[in-house]
């Protein structure tokens, strides 16, 4: 029997631009437990979005979580003493978290510049369909594509 789904927690929406995904963002972005620090570090990014490409920082902020946002993965599975690479669809939540994950994670990697610079760059950048993220989307979907032959081991 399986057991019952644990209730997920109510995350409360940011408090400058009242959106659940930029909370959600500012913690996928702490490190060590500051959150006040990961706050400040969105909040100086998407100011300077707003500054250099004169839109709504929320608007190419969604554009950058759509555009970086895979619909297929690979999971590995274990059939008769081999591991296949399975093509699974993504579900929504885990979407967002990868696109989130991926755009930190690009802007981590740059050099040089502060952490708001570089994360309103990759934001930017993905909102234009270019980018570390974007790429890291492109390179998921090639794998699942190419593991195709494995899908009716799906389970």
């Amino acid at each position: 029997m399986r057991r019952k789904l644990k209730a997920k927690p109510k995350i409360n929406p940011d408090l400058v631009y009242d959106s659940e995904k930029v909370a959600k963002f500012i913690n996928y972005c702490m490190e060590r437990g500051k959150k006040n620090t990961a706050a400040k570090i969105v909040h100086e990014s998407f100011a300077m979005i707003k500054e250099k490409s004169k839109a709504d920082p929320m608007e190419i902020f969604e554009m950058a979580l759509k555009n970086t946002g895979p619909t297929m993965e690979v999971r590995s599975r274990r059939v008769g003493g081999a591991n296949y690479q399975i093509p699974r669809e993504v579900r929504p939540e885990r979407r967002q978290f990868l696109s989130m994950k991926w755009i930190i994670e690009a802007a981590r990697t740059k050099k040089g510049k502060s952490m708001s610079e570089k994360l309103a760059e990759e934001i930017m950048a993905a909102s234009n369909n270019e980018g570390e993220a974007v790429r890291k989307r492109e390179n998921t979907h090639k794998m699942a594509e190419a593991n195709k032959a494995f899908a009716h081991f799906a389970w």
